[in-house]
């Protein structure tokens, strides 16, 4: 398996159990007020990232400099976002509204570079 691809995984693994635990403490309190902020560490840190490494896996050439840029900013959006939005959540909004598109704008872009590399796929030779 590519390097790029076991990044992904290490990360969305993290994510995807950091939300689990904190789903379960959710419930075990009947506290939902951060429901919206959990669920954007599953989406975006477990499942997002998960997609991304499993088409680093598949597509049969090399991820590149735009592929672990693609790492970097996806990553680290998921891995901000999530507490960042939970403080918001919280009553913070003052303090850290004005920050947010931060993590967003990483979250975009890191999509972007996903697409790139994506479509760069169309014009690579095909397998036999």
């Amino acid at each position: 398996m590519p390097r790029i691809s076991l990044a992904f995984f290490t990360v969305a693994s993290l994510c995807g159990l950091a939300g689990m635990i904190w789903g379960s403490y959710m419930g075990a309190s009947q506290d939902h007020l951060l429901a919206p902020a959990h669920a954007h560490l599953n989406l975006l840190g477990w499942t997002s990232l998960a997609i991304m490494g499993a088409f680093y896996a598949l597509c049969g050439r090399p991820a590149g400099a735009l592929g672990w840029a693609n790492f970097a900013l996806s990553s680290a959006g998921a891995v901000v976002m999530a507490p960042m939005l939970a403080y918001l959540l919280a009553g913070h909004e003052a303090q850290i509204g004005p920050f947010m598109p931060i993590p967003e704008a990483l979250c975009i872009l890191g999509l972007v570079a996903f697409i790139v590399n994506v479509l760069r796929g169309w014009g690579a030779p095909r397998a036999a």
